[in-house]
């Protein structure tokens, strides 16, 4: 088992490295000046020439690449004696950081990884992903959540019953949630509950994730502002969760295995529970990791239409800045979250199903 967790950390690595490689080359070649987005289109070519020094944005495209790795690398290797340096070992920049190894000029750091700056409020991007991605994270975390247990039982119940009236019921719901748009899903979520029935409801479709006292302090967490985003969120891999554990139940359930269990005298509720649940999961952990991931990415849409002030927002709005470091930044967390969640899937699966460890 250790080996096989380490060569998925291996495969993680791997991909991450791709990942960044993709996304800093890809964002390089695309036209626009950020030093001039900086500094306006009057500015004069000296201050432009200025921003562009300090930026590293003059030297070659290999050596950004690499001052780019270095940056993001829990280790990187600096220049600790000459401030002029393009490599230069500054320690106001890495303030999470200490000297492993100094010889001569050349210091070996470690430190946690660097983002730059952004091109419009010149803040670090560490920080500004740190505020936006809890709010993104509540939210995605309570839409598979949602999806996950609705869905499941739904599946459940469709797979034991299995009657006509129960099967319709479960292909009306899965062949609207796969059928309708996320952000077509958010504005028809946010015009009914959150404006026709605002009255009743008492949801807003814009709301702040904290209320705010009559001070002007922030008080407790509003979770009421969550639900239709969530629920707007969750409607697809519920409907998908609906779908596989109901299809991967009924295909158990007709198994060899399954009506020795039966033949034995075994209860119905150990025969479901014990043996046929647990092999029909494997498609639907699946399912629900993956959803995870991807609705951390697909999540803009969601954000956008009820104002929610997460990655999804942050992306948006660096796109209209072409503020890059953010945007780069944004997608290398959303890619590492991705390949975090496809490791611990198939650690998961390995112990689900010891047969693809050897695989």
């Amino acid at each position: 088992m250790g080996a096989y967790i380490i060569r998925k950390l291996l495969y993680g690595l791997a991909v991450l490295f791709g990942v960044v490689s993709l996304v800093f080359f890809l964002f390089t070649i695309l036209p626009g000046d950020p030093a001039r987005m900086m500094l306006g289109q009057r500015a004069d070519q000296q201050a432009v020439d200025n921003i562009r020094s300090e930026l590293g944005l003059d030297q070659p495209v290999i050596v950004q690449y690499a001052a780019y790795l270095n940056d993001l690398s829990p280790i990187s290797v600096h220049n600790g004696q000459q401030p002029e340096s393009f490599w230069f070992y500054d320690q106001e920049k890495y303030k999470k950081s200490f000297k492993l190894l100094e010889i001569s000029q050349v210091v070996l750091v470690v430190k946690s990884p660097w983002m730059r700056m952004s091109y419009q409020t010149r803040r670090a991007v560490t920080a500004m992903i740190a505020e936006a991605f809890p709010k993104t994270l509540l939210l995605a975390g309570v839409s598979v959540a949602i999806a996950f247990v609705v869905g499941l039982s739904l599946g459940f119940f469709a797979a034991v019953i299995n009657k006509n009236w129960m099967n319709r019921l479960v292909l009306i719901i899965t062949s609207l949630g796969m059928s309708v748009p996320s952000f077509f899903a958010a504005i028809l979520m946010a015009w009914i509950f959150g404006f026709v029935l605002s009255e009743y409801t008492g949801l807003e479709m814009f709301g702040s994730l904290y209320t705010v006292d009559d001070y002007g302090n922030g008080a407790s967490l509003d979770l009421k502002n969550l639900i239709l985003p969530a629920i707007t969120l969750g409607i697809r891999p519920l409907a998908i969760v609906t779908e596989l554990t109901r299809t991967s139940l009924l295909e158990v359930m007709g198994m060899d295995y399954i009506r020795t269990a039966k033949a034995k005298g075994l209860p119905m509720t150990q025969v479901i529970g014990i043996h046929a649940l647990r092999n029909a999961l494997n498609p639907v952990v699946t399912a629900v990791s993956g959803w995870f991931a991807s609705l951390m990415a697909g999540a803009v849409f969601v954000e956008y239409v009820f104002d929610w002030k997460g990655i999804g927002m942050l992306i948006v709005d660096a796109l209209e800045k072409y503020d890059l470091p953010v945007i780069m930044g944004a997608v290398l967390l959303i890619a590492f979250i991705l390949i975090i969640i496809n490791i611990f899937v198939d650690i998961v699966y390995g112990i689900l199903d010891p047969r693809i460890r050897l695989a």
